[in-house]
């Protein structure tokens, strides 16, 4: 765990077979008795926000206990979603086969989806914008205003992107004071809810989709939300702050410490 090889950055078995002079099968046994895996590299982000603790017991009380009259929204947008069409016609699936396609392809421009997630419902309002500027956040937060009753509070969890916070967003919620603006901490996306939902909607719609032209792409996502929102499955936050803060206490002490 805390040595590498001269010649690379981590074990392999047949390399620790050698340099311990064992078996391979014995490395094997061991690594596997004490689950060590030094193939593999998984990444992480600790959030250094001051107020962490604060936020998170913010937005985690949102999800677990919704206000009354009420709508809790998971706000973001999804930028830079390319058309991407291969250079040749897929070959379709057969028995024994995948699906294969070309390695290259052709791009026919991008376009930004701007969604918002309903925590309690699971529903999403959703639109393609060609840009994700302030001008087109507002625009969007006009098409929440026309979709939301009249009758009910919004509480809207964003992270701290720059437009979220530019000066023509802080007049448009001010004039609308049914508004509640929760911020996530810094370096802190996971805790917002759409980023779960756009990765179902990469997944499922967008990863391995071919579109031929930028209205191709902007129709498969207005349709995929219009198909799922006709059986919406909202995500069951399970995690209360208190443990999320624990552990991210103990990896800040694991990273300061190195054990």
């Amino acid at each position: 765990m805390r040595t590498v090889p001269k010649d690379a950055t981590q074990w392999s078995v047949r390399a620790m077979a050698a340099a311990q002079k064992v078996s391979s099968a014995t490395v094997q046994r061991i690594w596997k008795k004490h689950k060590l895996q030094p193939h593999r590299v998984e990444s992480f982000k600790v959030s250094n926000d001051p107020q962490f603790a604060r936020k998170v017991r913010d937005i985690v009380g949102l999800y677990l206990n919704p206000p009354d009259k009420a709508i809790v929204l998971s706000v973001d947008e999804k930028s830079q979603i390319q058309a991407l069409d291969r250079t040749q016609p897929i070959l379709p699936l057969r028995p024994g086969l995948p699906e294969r396609r070309t390695h290259d392809y052709q791009r026919h421009g991008t376009t930004t989806l701007f969604a918002a997630l309903n925590v309690l419902e699971g529903t999403v309002i959703g639109t393609c914008l060609p840009k994700h500027r302030h001008q087109e956040f507002v625009q969007f937060l006009d098409r929440i205003e026309q979709s939301v009753h009249s009758d009910l509070d919004v509480h809207l969890v964003l992270d701290n992107y720059g437009t979220h916070k530019h000066p023509a967003v802080k007049k448009w919620l001010a004039v609308r004071p049914r508004y509640h603006v929760h911020f996530t901490p810094t370096s802190s996306s996971w805790l917002n809810q759409i980023e779960r939902w756009f990765a179902e909607i990469t997944r499922k719609r967008i990863r391995r989709g071919t579109f031929h032209t930028l209205r191709d792409l902007t129709k498969a996502i207005q349709d995929y939300i219009r198909l799922y929102n006709k059986n919406p499955k909202p995500f069951h936050w399970v995690a209360s702050a208190s443990r999320i803060i624990r552990k991210v206490r103990k990896y800040k002490e694991t990273s300061d410490t190195g054990v």
